[in-house]
């Protein structure tokens, strides 16, 4: 489903960068600073990396390390990216594809700039149900509106999201998968 809006004209075109020898503090500083959820990483005025509150959260405080870490000690060096003259709707389906919130923008080795979810959906909110296939509830258990919804969710299989699972050996199956 092309959207016909470039990434280009959606992307943040000056994202807020940090040094890759900064410290967590000052990178977490920052965030709440700028009111952004990540960082790009830079090193010799080129992006080496991108730093996300995730990152932050479950490589270092989880770790009971946030003290001793710089941002390259835990900043994600293998960036997925997008062109920018890539539709809107490839870039949410690559962060959908790669569970990622942040995009940065280059092309042939060149920086343009950072796409988000937030971006993206602020622009064609319809897009929303391409991220909600790759949501998997925590604790559905305890979730009222899921027991009301016993079979829908997520296949065990293939990962889709289904309205009609089946259990079948002890696993909750789509309807393509339990044809395989």
């Amino acid at each position: 489903m092309k959207t016909g809006i470039k990434v280009i004209d959606a992307m943040t075109q000056n994202p807020v960068m940090i040094n890759l020898n900064a410290t967590l503090k000052q990178a977490a500083n920052l965030m709440e600073e700028m009111h952004v959820g990540s960082l790009l990483v830079e090193e010799n005025k080129k992006v080496v990396g991108i730093l996300s509150e995730q990152d932050i959260v479950r490589k270092a405080v989880a770790q009971g390390t946030v003290g001793q870490f710089k941002v390259k000690n835990i900043m994600e060096e293998h960036l997925i990216t997008i062109s920018p003259e890539k539709d809107i709707f490839e870039a949410i389906t690559v962060m959908r594809d790669h569970n990622i919130r942040h995009l940065p923008v280059m092309d042939s080795g060149k920086f343009y700039g950072l796409i988000t979810t937030k971006d993206i959906l602020r622009i064609e909110p319809d897009l929303f149900e391409l991220l909600v296939e790759r949501i998997e509830l925590k604790e559905s258990e305890r979730k009222p509106i899921n027991r009301l919804h016993e079979k829908e969710g997520l296949c065990e299989l293939c990962g889709q999201y289904s309205h009609e699972l089946t259990e079948e050996d002890g696993s909750l199956m789509c309807t393509k998968c339990r044809e395989l």
